[in-house]
């Protein structure tokens, strides 16, 4: 069977950023196509990680790293986090080279041991973060209306999804792992499950080269799971754990374990937004807890489709991890990042992309229907009207992004609808 290769938006910033540095980092959870995309660019492959040659690999980086480097460029140096220390020797090349594009690395955790690596690679190794595929990228989206023309703050927007309520439940189940976009529906929705399982066993202790439980792995993913889209502390998970954990259990040890699960990118939380407000309200600056994709928490629970579509306030919940996953890709490639703001008073907008030109766009993200949509909007008009636009720019738009909900428009009062369906970068 040939593999049909199905075309990500990282594909083109890969090839921007290596036309701009010695190397690039793709970095990302695993499964999420880091190497596959990389593939589709390189001129030559090494596999750190190849069945029988893991050791011998981790010694020629040692003794002779630039035997490892040697081939058409640019290389593919694939888990390069298995050797560290050839950070240095790429690094160097990069410096002492007069071309650009010279290697792509990839990896799916943050190195345990950084300690032997001298020098950061600032100016000459530039940083890509993958992620889960976003619906337009898995096909799944119409891509009918896209993020970037909405910073024109067009007059009108059109376009047609056909995700309905079930179907929509499925690809939250799913995800957006690349491999299980082109499975029959039920191994499909084995593959999240798997790779939870993965993280429990094995990932997470070779995150840090600590050891770690499994069954406290997995109970703390079920209570990161209970707060997708939450601003909750690590006492509130310590309380969630507290009927299965000992007394010596305390924060910092769930800390660990979060921070271990942000090295293998399963963990992105959303960090706050600070606005200029007219009023002196406090301004919430605690993270927002999501995991890179919505099935690492449909997994975590145990659950499936129909009991998301019985369920629609769990459903809501991790709706929102679906859209902030994609909304990162989509940010990612107009040089954008996405946040979260919450005020003292309980004002809150799930999602804010930011540009790097300093404007900016407020999204509210609802299953969809009339009242919830009407309640999203006007949430957003009342922060729009409580930032101050004497030191700061107003918004560029406002939109409710929905899970169901056949059209694409916008409203009288100037609030974009837009289903997830219909939305690209």
């Amino acid at each position: 069977m040939v593999k049909i290769y199905k075309e990500r938006i990282a594909d083109r910033l890969l090839a921007r950023k290596l036309a701009g540095k010695g190397a690039v980092l793709v970095e990302g959870a695993k499964w999420c196509g880091k190497t596959t995309t990389a593939e589709q660019i390189a001129k030559s492959i090494l596999y750190m990680s190849e069945t029988g040659k893991t050791e011998q690999n981790k010694q020629l980086a040692r003794i002779n790293p630039s035997l490892l480097l040697k081939g058409d460029k640019p290389r593919l140096i694939d888990e390069w986090q298995v050797a560290p220390t050839l950070w240095d020797s790429i690094r160097f090349e990069a410096d002492h080279s007069s071309g650009l594009g010279l290697f792509i690395l990839t990896g799916s955790s943050v190195p345990a041991d950084m300690s032997e690596v001298i020098h950061s690679g600032t100016g000459r190794i530039g940083w890509l973060r993958m992620r889960p595929m976003s619906l337009w990228e898995s096909g799944e989206s119409t891509g009918e209306v896209s993020l970037s023309d909405l910073f024109t703050a067009p007059d009108s927007i059109g376009g047609i999804s056909g995700l309905d309520l079930e179907g929509m439940a499925f690809i939250t189940c799913r995800g957006g792992w690349p491999l299980s976009v082109s499975m029959d529906r039920e191994i499909a929705l084995d593959q999240a499950f798997d790779y939870i399982e993965a993280v429990e066993k094995r990932d997470i202790s070779m995150a840090d080269n600590v050891n770690r439980d499994p069954q406290r792995t997995h109970r703390i993913l079920r209570s990161y799971a209970r707060h997708q889209g939450a601003q909750v502390s690590y006492g509130t998970i310590k309380a969630d754990l507290a009927a299965n954990e000992s007394d010596t259990f305390n924060e910092s040890t769930i800390a660990s374990y979060v921070n271990a699960l942000k090295k293998i990118f399963v963990i992105e939380d959303s960090e706050a937004w600070n606005p200029n407000l007219r009023s002196k309200s406090a301004i919430r600056t605690s993270d927002t807890r999501y995991f890179t994709d919505p099935s690492i928490a449909t997994a975590a629970l145990g659950l499936g489709p129909a009991d998301l579509v019985n369920d629609l306030n769990t459903f809501g919940l991790i709706f929102e991890t679906l859209c902030i996953r994609d909304l990162r890709v989509y940010a990612e490639a107009l040089n954008g990042k996405i946040y979260h703001f919450r005020d003292r008073n309980g004002l809150e907008c799930d999602a804010v992309v930011h540009l790097r030109n300093g404007s900016y766009g407020l999204v509210e993200i609802k299953l969809g229907g009339d009242d919830l949509i009407d309640s999203g909007a006007a949430t957003l008009k009342e922060l729009a009207g409580k930032i101050d636009t004497d030191r700061m720019r107003p918004p560029s738009f406002l939109m409710v992004l929905t899970a169901v909900g056949s059209y694409a428009y916008r409203r009288e009062d100037g609030v974009y609808v837009v289903p997830v369906g219909c939305l690209k970068d």
